[in-house]
């Protein structure tokens, strides 16, 4: 039998939220959630940081159960943030905008309601009933299916008590894709990882809340793109469609679609790579657990790995299930995965179209060593050269490296050590790194997300000196000598820089 997520507790009244904090997806001219408002309703707190992959994982859950509940069931974020960056209203606004996230989240930036409610957790889940009692606490990732039997059993005991007052929930504003008379818009939303390919000069853009990939090839100047393609319908199924039936056995909420261009389905995805011709271009389509093949002459897009679903036990692995690929790399043959939601690198076959795990994957820290016994901490960027895989594990701040059958870190100290800090070694400070791009001189230029800045780290000495700042939220690079692409994913577009001066421009986007 499997245990109940929420074991009965003693009855304990929930606390109230403090009057002082922001809210986002709340109107200005509307009064914010309080519980005692809400009493006849199931609450659901959701205690989440934005950078967390577990956190990611379970927002579409949560979206599921808000489907499978409409009338019953409250859902209400509170986001307390990990590290800095992550308590700042503005950022976590828009952190929610590219996860779909549209119940109100609460910006707990001081862990007020976190302490009240004794979390200690991230993902943490508090079941409150409609008599504003808590029902139960449980930390680590919970699925749809196993919170429904809960929710069902409150919702017919209070109904039978008479104190269920179920209420008609205001219809919910889904994300659309922007279409004119001539197609689809090329305007980029949340754009997080790319790709070049200098030799015949196209670019690909992983335009993640729009749901696509951007295919295009440069013009001479290299700052303005011709857009050939966009792969993908644009709108994540979810959205057009609705979710899976109660009772679905797994968490596939997105369905997942190959076929031409405009048809095939993506679900926020992350990474993009050429292979060595750029006949092909390989996508981390995070949202869906795949990756995924696009034939750049046509645009149809094939599944090489994963089923769709988010591994979870030994019959999903072995069925090929992965969770969150989020950046890709191709070295001859083999295209490698940063698999962020296992906390492992992967290395695909492009022939055979076998995966296996490459590095990490038996827990969530920063140790070094042989491939199999080194942990990692949510590799979200990966690049290679001739002297490894270079991956940004973003979880615990680091750059670290795969150099034979090794891991060793040359950035970063652990889970909870972070800032903004140059110097050499252990003295250095990167927070929440998400992409890192081995330069030909030797260098690798390191995208210090949540610090919006690109830094430059010298391997051998282990230097690291801030280079540029001012981007927002920057998630991804591709170079492309004399230039470098960054994916300025907050302000909704790539900056061109000029790795000799670091001057900038902004990608312009032609049809």
């Amino acid at each position: 039998m499997t245990p109940d997520p929420f074991p009965e507790l003693p009855r304990v009244r929930a606390p109230e939220f403090p009057d002082t904090l922001d809210w986002i997806g709340v109107d200005d001219a509307a009064t914010p959630p309080r519980l005692a408002a809400l009493r006849g309703r199931i609450v659901l707190l959701d205690f989440w940081s934005y950078g967390c992959i577990n956190c990611i994982h379970v927002a579409a859950q949560l979206r599921e159960l808000e489907r499978r509940f409409p009338r019953e069931l409250v859902v209400l974020g509170v986001h307390s943030g990990k590290h800095p960056a992550e308590r700042v209203t503005a950022r976590i606004r828009d952190a929610a905008r590219r996860l779909g996230v549209t119940h109100p989240v609460v910006n707990d930036r001081q862990f007020r309601v976190w302490r009240a409610f004794a979390v200690d957790a991230w993902p943490t889940l508090v079941l409150v009933d409609p008599q504003g009692y808590v029902v139960g606490s449980r930390g680590g990732e919970r699925t749809a299916d196993e919170l429904t039997p809960v929710i069902a059993r409150l919702v017919a005991k209070h109904a039978a008590d008479g104190t269920l007052s179920p209420v008609d929930a205001p219809a919910t504003p889904r994300p659309h894709h922007a279409a004119a008379a001539d197609g689809p818009s090329i305007a980029l939303r949340y754009p997080t990882k790319v790709a070049a390919h200098a030799p015949t000069r196209r670019l690909a853009i992983a335009d993640s809340a729009n749901h696509r990939v951007v295919v295009g090839t440069l013009r001479g100047d290299g700052r303005t793109l011709d857009v050939e393609r966009l792969v993908g319908a644009g709108v994540p199924t979810w959205a057009r469609t609705g979710h899976a039936a109660q009772g679905a056995t797994h968490d596939a909420f997105v369905a997942r679609a190959d076929g031409p261009a405009d048809v095939a389905t993506f679900d926020t995805p992350q990474g993009v790579a050429f292979d060595a011709d750029a006949r092909w271009l390989y996508v981390a389509d995070a949202g869906n657990h795949a990756v995924r093949a696009v034939d750049v002459a046509t645009g149809d897009v094939h599944t090489i790995a994963g089923t769709g679903v988010r591994v979870r036990t030994a019959d999903d692995r072995r069925h090929g299930a992965l969770a969150s690929p989020w950046d890709l790399v191709v070295v001859g043959r083999t295209l490698f995965a940063a698999m962020a939601g296992t906390h492992e690198l992967w290395a695909i076959d492009l022939d055979t179209r076998a995966a296996r795990p490459h590095a990490g994957g038996r827990g969530e820290a920063l140790i070094d060593g042989a491939r199999e016994d080194a942990l990692l901490a949510q590799p979200m960027g990966i690049g290679a050269d001739a002297r490894g895989l270079w991956f940004a594990d973003a979880e615990s701040s680091a750059v670290r490296i795969v150099d034979g059958a090794d891991v060793r870190t040359l950035v970063g100290t652990g889970l909870f050590d972070f800032g903004d800090r140059d110097g050499v070694g252990d003295d250095v400070r990167l927070q929440h790194a998400q992409a890192v791009a081995p330069a030909p001189d030797g260098r690798v230029l390191v995208v210090d997300s949540y610090n919006d800045a690109l830094r430059w780290l010298e391997p051998a000495s282990r230097r690291v000196a801030t280079w540029l700042r001012d981007f927002h939220e920057p998630t991804g690079i591709a170079l492309a000598p004399p230039l470098a692409y960054v994916a300025d994913t907050n302000a909704h577009r790539i900056v061109v820089v000029d790795l000799a001066t670091g001057a900038r421009d902004v990608l312009a986007l032609a049809r």
